[in-house]
């Protein structure tokens, strides 16, 4: 069999081999998530679901909106992820560019010298040059997938890389939409103190008239000195954690701690959040990034065992190289100075002391740990869905009970302020009154900002809101924050 007979079989072979592809095909890994429709959730009637796409302009806040897209375009930790995904998709261009022939060139030029030592002459020196100008082409026929595999691993890596840049938008966009209802919280909180001082300061005003009438006792005085000091004294408290989280909200906009604008003005008046429908699909879970990024990564993983089990069988290539090759540049391009070459070789691990078997083992291990890594993921997520869900219901309730605990407080202290003047009342019971009161409305403001938190994680955990419809995703598919998407 002469050369053209042997090229003409490896071509033959690769042409037979191309289609076999070995080790499993990536598949979802199994889950609680399998068998379950919906979240169970509290049990109340269902609401209108709402067909946004960003959850949170549910907020209906500017300021709210503002900060986030300040935040998306500024954040450090972003632009990381962003260059990660981008070094993901230059290797996935890596393992395409193995798949395909390689192509070189080569132009060389040559001067040697060598020395030889003749019988009846004795040493000669003789000088050669050589000029060369070579093309080639190599490649390696994937028999058995290997590069296949390995082309889908970087594939699915970068799916995972992305899927982990878009979890890291979700979680920064309810960081900075947490920290805007801290700053709100914290506005409101203070507004309280300051009207709480306000109201003391009356009290005040009242007692010292009738002290100086000989109708309130010293001791009235000096309690009513004392709650006023008291209200004076959290003012500043307050103004702290305040100004504090007004500097944490900078850092997450990416701005410089200090210089951000005011955002506790706005958030306060909005009406409560709409209440979430029954029965929430489980589906919904399809969309959070960091689940999808665990799947992708099985899925890499899987395409890992077909790279290890295809190193158990040869690898064959095929090169081939032509050109010129001279020893004076004018005789290049000559007919005569024609070179040609063409190779097939088969390279095969018999045996490797059981190492290869080992890789094998080590791929469909790897399988296994991040199937159960996802499906703990799946369940871990559906905790938090029942939790926030739960958490909701509940911070609802409560803040129906404090809004009726403020106004029976503001009613029993004017009461007692009013029983006081007319000296039925002691002092005694309208310092409570007032003190009942001023516990009860931060009692309220800290449930808004319970409620508000509740919807925030229930959002995050959902991977964005529930009235996502498929012609919204589909208008949206090129929206790099909505959920979901695809580069």
């Amino acid at each position: 069999m002469n050369r053209y007979q042997i090229s003409l079989t490896l071509l033959a072979a690769t042409a037979l081999l191309a289609g076999c592809t070995v080790g499993p095909e990536p598949a979802r890994p199994g889950s609680v998530a399998d068998g379950a429709e919906a979240f169970v959730g509290p049990r109340s009637a269902a609401a209108e679901t709402q067909d946004v796409t960003h959850w949170w302009r549910t907020f209906d806040d500017e300021v709210t909106d503002d900060l986030v897209a300040q935040a998306l375009e500024h954040n450090a930790d972003l632009r990381a992820a962003a260059a990660r995904v981008a070094e993901a998709r230059a290797l996935l261009g890596v393992a395409r560019g193995q798949r395909l022939p390689q192509v070189s060139f080569n132009s060389r030029a040559q001067r040697d010298r060598n020395n030889f030592t003749l019988p009846m002459t004795g040493r000669v020196q003789t000088l050669s040059t050589t000029y060369d100008v070579v093309g080639g082409v190599t490649w390696q026929a994937d028999l058995f997938g290997k590069l296949k595999r390995q082309e889908q691993g970087a594939t699915f890596e970068l799916l995972a890389t992305e899927a982990d840049r878009q979890a890291l938008q979700h979680t920064i966009v309810a960081e900075t939409v947490r920290a805007r209802v801290q700053v709100a919280t914290l506005t409101r909180l203070l507004e309280v103190a300051k009207a709480n001082t306000v109201s003391f300061e009356k009290t005040m005003g009242v007692i010292e008239r009738r002290y100086e009438r000989g109708v309130a006792s010293a001791v009235e005085l000096r309690l009513a000195r004392e709650n006023l000091s008291a209200s004076r004294a959290r003012e500043p408290d307050v103004e702290y954690q305040l100004r504090a989280a007004q500097l944490a909200l900078d850092v997450l906009v990416g701005k410089r701690p200090g210089t951000g604008e005011d955002a506790g003005d706005t958030l306060t008046q909005l009406p409560p959040v709409a209440q979430p429908p029954t029965g929430l699909p489980v589906a919904l879970l399809d969309r959070r990034p960091d689940l999808m990024g665990a799947q992708f990564r099985n899925y890499a993983e899987t395409a890992g065992v077909g790279v290890a089990m295809a190193d158990l069988y040869p690898d064959v290539s095929i090169s081939a190289s032509g050109g010129w090759r001279a020893d004076r540049t004018r005789d290049l391009f000559d007919g005569d100075t024609l070179v040609w070459s063409l190779v097939g070789e088969l390279a095969w691990k018999v045996w490797a002391g059981g190492s290869l078997r080992s890789q094998v083992d080590a791929a469909q291990a790897r399988v296994e740990r991040t199937a159960a890594e996802y499906a703990q993921a799946v369940l871990v997520a559906m905790q938090e869905v029942e939790d926030a869900l739960v958490r909701e219901e509940t911070a609802r309730r409560a803040h129906g009970l404090r809004t009726t605990q403020v106004d029976e407080a503001r009613k029993a202290e004017q009461l007692a302020r009013e029983r006081y003047e007319r000296g039925v009342e002691s002092i005694l019971t309208v310092l409570e009154t007032e003190q009942r009161r001023r516990n009860a409305e931060n009692a309220l403001v800290i449930e808004q900002q319970t409620l508000w938190n509740a919807r925030i994680n229930l959002f995050l955990a959902l991977g964005g809101d529930w009235g996502l419809t498929d012609e919204t995703l589909a208008a949206n598919e090129n929206d790099p924050i909505a959920i979901g998407s695809e580069e």
